[in-house]
């Protein structure tokens, strides 16, 4: 075996689904999609697109002397049809990712692992790795890598893997044989497009931030404009419901890592007990989740959301007993609930 047969196989040792190599300037397309979604404004608050995007455009730019990137699948496949929660109208729905462990954790620690395996096995060899915290274009490396392609919701598609995969990247200064990137399968499917609960996706391939779910229950700061927390449902972080509707996923299997298997408590938990967690309360509940980086005001203007989408009045109380807290955003979302409470037909 040669080195990068080794490496993968290594990859493969340590858990990884997939392992496949790309070169850092092997995405020249990203530069002008990029710019093209900022001059948009499609990324909303998200101000860390715009100062990185020399970096985040031209991955090459990141660290010059990369000559290779090794990009990595980390398979987390829900147990079941993440969508069944959203009918029970009284519980919170949880993206499948953040349901247990922060995969930025996980993900990073098998990274340094692979990546000390490669200068171990090439001393002299440098190496840095990357899990979704820098300015790196992991989607686009994915694809020129061969893991996947970017379907039509902009997140990246595997033959073998279907839609619940994460991704890391080992830039090294070696140089590696490349893989053959991966080519287009959507074909002429748009249910990922017609899934979309606020028409997020003004074209194919393109993702407008400002109406995700995604976005608004973990990025975006303040309140959410009205007519989007009456299509939020009970999604309180996160969602899945352009991963979930894609018909790759007949490939997809549930994770064998247990850390990505769902807690007990955030399978669908009542929106009743989440509402009066207050801030040390959530940072106990949720300690070692990727939940616990938005913080509990943001959490609970969530949690509020959904419960004004219940139609629940038994709920009303609840609310009620927010709408003078000390965070003005969280105030705000409990007057909203209980005005939409009153308004839902008994």
């Amino acid at each position: 075996m040669d080195l990068k047969q080794k490496l993968v196989a290594q990859a493969g040792a340590e858990g990884f689904s997939a392992a496949r190599v790309c070169g850092p300037g092997d995405v020249p397309e990203v530069a002008g999609r990029l710019a093209a979604f900022l001059a948009a404004g499609y990324h909303g608050q998200m101000g860390w697109m715009e100062e990185r995007s020399h970096w985040r455009g031209d991955p090459s730019v990141l660290w010059p002397e990369a000559r290779s990137v090794l990009m990595l699948a980390e398979n987390y496949g829900p147990e079941n049809d993440p969508r069944d929660v959203l009918a029970l109208r009284d519980r919170a729905a949880i993206s499948v990712y953040a349901q247990n462990r922060d995969y930025h954790d996980v993900v990073k620690k098998r990274l340094k692992r692979v990546a000390r395996w490669l200068v171990a096995e090439a001393p002299g060899a440098e190496v840095k790795v990357f899990v979704d915290t820098a300015p790196v274009p992991e989607k686009a490396l994915g694809q020129a890598a061969g893991l996947g392609w970017q379907g039509k919701h902009t997140n990246l598609v595997s033959r073998g893997l279907g839609s619940w995969f994460f991704l890391g990247a080992i830039f090294t200064t070696l140089e590696l044989e490349r893989d053959a990137p991966e080519v287009d399968h959507c074909g002429g499917c748009r249910r990922c497009l017609d899934a979309c609960p606020t028409a997020a996706f003004p074209a194919p391939y393109q993702l407008d931030a400002r109406r995700c779910i995604s976005y608004l229950t973990i990025e975006h700061k303040g309140p959410v404009a009205e007519d989007l927390r009456a299509l939020m449902g009970n999604r309180i972080y996160g969602c899945d419901d352009c991963l979930a509707v894609c018909p790759w996923n007949k490939f997809a299997q549930r994770a064998s890592e247990v850390k990505y298997h769902a807690r007990d408590d955030l399978r669908a938990p009542a929106l009743a007990e989440l509402a009066v967690l207050d801030d040390a309360g959530f940072r106990a509940r949720f300690s070692g989740s990727p939940i616990k980086r938005i913080g509990r005001d943001r959490f609970v203007r969530n949690v509020l959301y959904a419960i004004g989408n219940s139609a629940r009045p038994d709920l009303q109380e609840v609310a009620q007993g927010l709408v003078e807290d000390a965070d003005a955003t969280v105030a705000d979302a409990a007057r909203w609930a209980v005005m939409r409470l009153r308004a839902a037909p008994v």
